[in-house]
């Protein structure tokens, strides 16, 4: 007698066992959950408030890449790359020219001179028929290319994976290194989480680059030295978050940045100085989560930016 009152309490016990688990279970599936009051919630900066958008969308072209990577444009022609080509084609959309590349592009500058299209770590020079020039090879196996510019006679190329821009003359010599640093005791050189590292140069002929795990944009000379620099470091509209921001600028006539940024996707437009000026396409225009689109402007003003998510350029102008 006494044995079957412990087998009949332990049946019991079981069964309270296994009841007390299912009701945790259940409790602990991610829509039972209570709200976390720690959860760091962005929703409330994706919202931008419309008399800061200064531009409206003109109109969107559908390009023909799966990964398009990169845009430049020179006078009455947008260049574009990704998968394994290069793109030339009109301000209408009008397919102009196309260039079968052998492996995948990363970026491309077009000057009055060439076309500078960027791998992972090489660099090809074309002319604008698409035919190559020259080829350079001189990088490490680490170097990742992210952007290409070029002046009077020197090739700017921001290299993500060494930190750091390379400066070539265009039959490949090397002809010396930016690494960032002040030389003022803030020798922190560039900063670079992820690869995201984008350089041009303003109409005044002056070279800026972005430090983006600073928030910063950097002026040097075309030395190396470090000029001046200005910064904006914020989760709200006026400013740069995340771990690398901004992903991609360009320069108005006026001097004034183009800015693109991932995370809270979005593009705006600072003063020459680096005062905040307003918005160009606010983060409800873009994939939630998405890509940074790479940006360019025409000799107009007008923005065009390559929206890598839903694989078409879109053009914006000043409302």
């Amino acid at each position: 007698m006494k044995n079957k009152g412990i087998v009949f309490f332990l049946i019991i016990l079981a069964i309270v066992i296994i009841v007390v688990v299912a009701l945790d279970f259940n409790a602990s599936k991610s829509d039972k959950l209570p709200e976390n009051p720690y959860e760091f919630n962005v929703d409330q900066f994706s919202k931008i408030d419309t008399a800061l958008i200064l531009y409206k969308e003109s109109r969107d072209f559908a390009i023909s890449f799966s990964e398009p990577t990169g845009i430049s444009i020179l006078n009455d022609q947008i260049f574009i790359v990704g998968d394994k080509k290069m793109q030339i084609i009109s301000p209408a959309g009008k397919l102009l020219n196309e260039v079968r590349l052998d492996k995948k592009p990363t970026c491309v500058f077009a000057s009055t001179e060439n076309i500078f299209v960027g791998f992972r770590k090489s660099l090809s020079v074309l002319n604008h028929e698409g035919v190559m020039i020259s080829e350079l090879n001189s990088f490490s196996d680490s170097s990742v290319i992210t952007s290409i510019t070029y002046r009077s006679g020197t090739i700017f190329v921001a290299d993500a994976g060494k930190r750091m821009i390379r400066k070539y003359a265009p039959d490949g010599k090397l002809l010396g290194i930016i690494e960032g640093k002040s030389g003022t005791g803030q020798i922190h050189g560039f900063i670079i989480p992820s690869p995201y590292f984008d350089l041009a140069f303003n109409p005044d002929g002056e070279l800026w680059v972005v430090n983006p795990g600073k928030h910063a944009l950097e002026n040097y000379t075309n030395q190396g030295a470090l000029r001046t620099w200005w910064q904006a470091s914020s989760i709200t509209t006026e400013g740069f978050s995340g771990c690398c921001n901004p992903a991609h600028f360009a320069f108005l006539p006026d001097g004034s940045f183009v800015t693109s940024e991932k995370g809270i996707v979005r593009i705006k437009i600072y003063k020459p100085s680096g005062e905040f000026s307003g918005v160009v396409a606010a983060p409800s225009k873009f994939a939630e989560n998405g890509h940074a689109p790479d940006v360019a402007v025409d000799n107009q003003g007008n923005i065009y930016a390559l929206d890598i998510d839903k694989k078409m350029l879109r053009l914006f102008i000043k409302k």
